[in-house]
């Protein structure tokens, strides 16, 4: 009789154990939806900034040829501010 109550007492131990483990599962499962939810997102802010930075890079050097060109230009003026007061003169 000790036996079986023994038994009885380490089976309902189990069963406590048992639904101890599977609310810490449905927690953890909880937290990884979480943790992957967060990477998601992260994935798609990575995604954003890249393209965010290709559009800076190309602006970039969007305004590094208007400057060029822009310096290029002064010279032709200064050419012929030059040119029009040696007539002038």
């Amino acid at each position: 009789m000790e036996a079986l109550l023994k038994l009885q007492e380490r089976i309902t131990q189990w069963k406590e154990d048992h639904e101890a483990l599977k609310m810490q599962n449905s927690d953890l499962k909880s937290q990884l939806a979480g943790v992957a939810s967060a990477h998601t997102e992260q994935e798609k802010l990575v995604v954003d900034l890249r393209k965010d930075l290709e559009q800076c890079t190309a602006l970039e050097r969007e305004v590094s040829e208007l400057k060029k060109e822009l310096l290029e230009k002064d010279a032709e003026i200064e050419k012929i501010i030059t040119q029009v007061e040696s007539l002038l003169a």
